[in-house]
């Protein structure tokens, strides 16, 4: 979505001392005119009530080592460590905080992880029992054409829910697989099942309340062997697919194309994320932390 320039003036707001630029979709928004290796208390706090009104705020020109990308990640709260990569990798050399996503081989192995496909609508490692609350992506390599990443809005697909699927989804719990990442690569030292019923994973609320905002939210996670407790496998599966139809309209999304040097960060409590697949003869390399969670309350 390309706004002119008189749009964008008139979209534009000012909280406190930062310049907050909505998508004009159901999410998102572009934050200008800060270096993250150089923020105030006072900005700081608002730049965080920006992340909790768009739920993925986008920052445009920045110039960060691994060193900075962490120090600003931690201002957010503690860091996980990244996860093992398909290659058994687990992290940038003497920096657990980085993972990388990339489809770069450097003598036949790969320095990241998730290749050059598509990567389907998921929270980040939303299969623990207590997944991060929030990712942040930095690029430093993109290709010419493709690569994008959506995030929808799961505000919005809640709220969009007709009533009575509201008061049927009230109380389920869902199982969310580990058993395979976003780009369909099994996990390191997991056995690959599509079996829902025995496939690993972390049971958490369908339906949840955003600790800080105070919104309703659906958390799917992912598609791929999930499974809603309790139900036979067939009605979990048919009501699993009646929400997932929420998920893929427009309306509930925005779709970011990235630019070198572009940070953006979400909130895994309240959004998904995609990303489009690109040339497998171009180079993307990005580099992301995640920020601890809390146990999600119902």
């Amino acid at each position: 979505m390309t706004l002119s320039a008189e749009t964008m003036s008139a979209r534009r707001g000012v909280a406190g001392t930062l310049d907050v630029i909505p998508t004009g979709a159901a999410l998102g928004a572009e934050v200008r005119g800060i270096d993250l290796r150089n923020i105030g208390e006072g900005t700081f706090g608002d730049l965080m009530h920006a992340w909790h009104q768009h739920s993925v705020l986008l920052i445009r020109g920045q110039s960060l080592n691994d060193q900075e990308l962490i120090s600003f990640s931690r201002r957010f709260g503690d860091l996980d460590w990244a996860p093992v990569q398909e290659n058994g990798r687990r992290f940038v050399e003497g920096l657990p905080e980085i993972y990388i996503v990339s489809n770069v081989k450097v003598n036949g192995e790969a320095i990241g992880s998730l290749g050059d496909g598509e990567a389907v609508w998921h929270t980040d490692m939303s299969y623990l029992e207590v997944p991060p609350k929030a990712s942040m992506l930095y690029s430093l390599e993109v290709p010419p054409t493709g690569g994008n990443t959506s995030f929808c809005s799961m505000y919005a697909i809640y709220e969009a829910l007709p009533g009575k699927l509201k008061e049927r989804i009230a109380n389920l719990k869902i199982k969310h697989d580990g058993t395979y990442n976003s780009g369909g690569y099994v996990r390191q030292g997991v056995t690959a099942t599509d079996d829902p019923l025995t496939s690993p994973g972390a049971v958490h609320p369908l339906v949840c309340t955003h600790p800080n905002t105070g919104r309703r939210m659906l958390y799917l996670g992912r598609r791929r062997n999930a499974y809603l407790i309790g139900l036979p496998l067939a009605e979990s599966e048919a009501l699993l697919d009646e929400l997932w139809a929420f998920v893929d309209r427009p309306e509930f999304a925005w779709a970011h194309v990235w630019r070198v040097g572009d940070l953006v960060m979400w909130d895994n409590r309240c959004t998904m994320h995609r990303r489009d697949a690109f040339d497998p003869g171009s180079r993307r390399i990005m580099h992301r932390t995640q920020i601890k969670g809390e146990q999600r309350p119902a």
